[in-house]
């Protein structure tokens, strides 16, 4: 079984295809029937005799899947190759066989092979809740308009008469610069915080 390290920790172990060679004489090949997998998986050649070459082949539904740079593989004397098979993500079970050639195609075994959908988990191995991955909902900044009317009505709240008094000497002092910029939305902004002064200044002196 082969161990695969990634970001923020250890990746279960992959799963892995145990093959023996040349146990029960030259050419031999001992592999399970069947073979299940949700990923990527590990075909371990084992080798209990002389340095052997093996052919791995899938068959046209698993070949659609699966991908492998080299399909020949030289095994050392008693030796171990360990070749690991990349698959692409399925939406259903993907069933198929995978022949094992030693011998020059003197002698073939077949696995059983059946790859499953993987498990629902993001490309660090970490479960992501949907609620999560949903951006939480910012209420609107104000605009520049309503944050300037806002501040005069707090400074004539906060200061009655003498809030009112700056309060309009604010406003007069907005009042040259929308004339000075030709500024429309500068314009409504003076207009507004005009009335909002006038009434409070009215109220104050009342």
């Amino acid at each position: 079984m082969d161990t695969l390290f990634y970001r923020g920790g250890v990746r279960p172990r992959v799963p892995t295809l145990d093959v023996e060679l040349n146990g029960d004489g030259v050419h031999a090949v001992d592999a399970p029937d069947r073979f299940v997998s949700d990923g990527p998986f590990v075909v371990a050649l084992e080798n209990a005799g002389r340095s052997t070459h093996v052919h791995l082949r899938f068959d046209d539904e698993l070949d659609r899947i699966t991908g492998l740079d080299e399909v020949n593989h030289f095994v050392t004397d008693e030796g171990t190759r360990r070749v690991h098979v990349p698959t692409a993500a399925v939406d259903a079970p993907v069933r198929g066989t995978l022949g094992i050639v030693t011998g020059y195609g003197s002698n073939t075994e077949y696995v059983d092979v059946r790859i499953d959908p993987s498990s629902d988990a993001d490309g660090d191995g970490v479960r992501v809740d949907e609620a999560l991955a949903t951006p939480p909902e910012r209420t609107p900044e104000p605009s520049p308009e309503r944050r300037a009317t806002n501040a005069v009505d707090g400074l004539v709240r906060r200061g009655g008469a003498v809030g009112a008094a700056l309060g309009v000497v604010a406003v007069v002092t907005g009042a040259v610069v929308a004339v000075t910029v030709n500024s429309a939305a500068v314009a409504a902004v003076v207009a507004v915080a005009l009335m909002i002064a006038l009434g409070a200044a009215l109220l104050a002196m009342g």
